[in-house]
């Protein structure tokens, strides 16, 4: 029995993709083209009712149907519950993690995305929706620069918290962010992006992408 995994690989798509991996667990991924409005067919909407990828649909339960979860951060805590890994049953560590999990669910993927919005797809460049999500973002990365500073990861021992931040920091040049600026946050980023968990699931999302896509920059 398995999980599918309904995804495409965009930031929060990878997430999950890169969980599911570090976990060493079985999964099946089934695309979900975003581009096409796969997101609206009313099989996906079963599963994630805000039309939104990633969704999972755990086909290993102990009893009764399977178990369908939408949202990221949802996600990444079921899986974090169901195996035991890189989500801490501690509650002062579990805490921690959380805070960090729902600050880049809350904060930094939302104002990364604007940003990529009206910096390279906005039909009509509004200086002041660019300035303000680029300057938000940017307001972002210096807090978790200020975290990693002494610390490897973001809460303690490598976590679901930054398998969330991961493949939003991955784009930074499309936020209109110099990663130079931000010494502990690129170290951050070199640690996890060279794991083999994190190679494996790149490699799988970017067979998915046109080439343009496939670019950090």
């Amino acid at each position: 029995m398995t999980i599918d995994l309904h995804m495409w690989p965009t930031g929060n798509g990878y997430k999950v993709l890169i969980m599911l991996e570090e976990c060493g667990l079985d999964y099946d991924i089934k695309w979900v083209n975003i581009f096409q409005g796969d997101q609206f067919k009313e099989e996906f909407l079963k599963i994630s009712p805000n039309n939104k990828m990633p969704a999972i649909v755990d086909h290993n339960v102990s009893e009764g149907e399977p178990i369908s979860v939408f949202e990221s951060g949802a996600i990444l805590q079921y899986i974090g519950r169901k195996t035991g890994k890189f989500y801490p049953a501690e509650d002062r560590a579990r805490a921690e993690t959380e805070q960090w999990l729902f600050w880049q669910v809350g904060g930094l993927g939302p104002m990364a995305g604007q940003a990529h919005h009206f910096v390279h797809y906005a039909e009509t460049k509004i200086p002041y929706a660019v300035e303000r999500f680029s300057k938000e973002t940017n307001r972002l990365y210096g807090v978790m620069n200020k975290r990693l500073s002494g610390r490897d990861f973001l809460a303690g021992d490598y976590s679901i918290a930054d398998m969330a931040a991961f493949p939003w920091v991955r784009r930074y040049a499309w936020q209109g962010v110099d990663i130079e600026d931000y010494a502990n946050v690129k170290a951050w980023y070199d640690r996890i992006e060279f794991r083999p968990a994190v190679q494996r699931a790149l490699a799988i999302g970017a067979e998915k992408k046109p080439p343009v896509e496939n670019a950090k920059h």
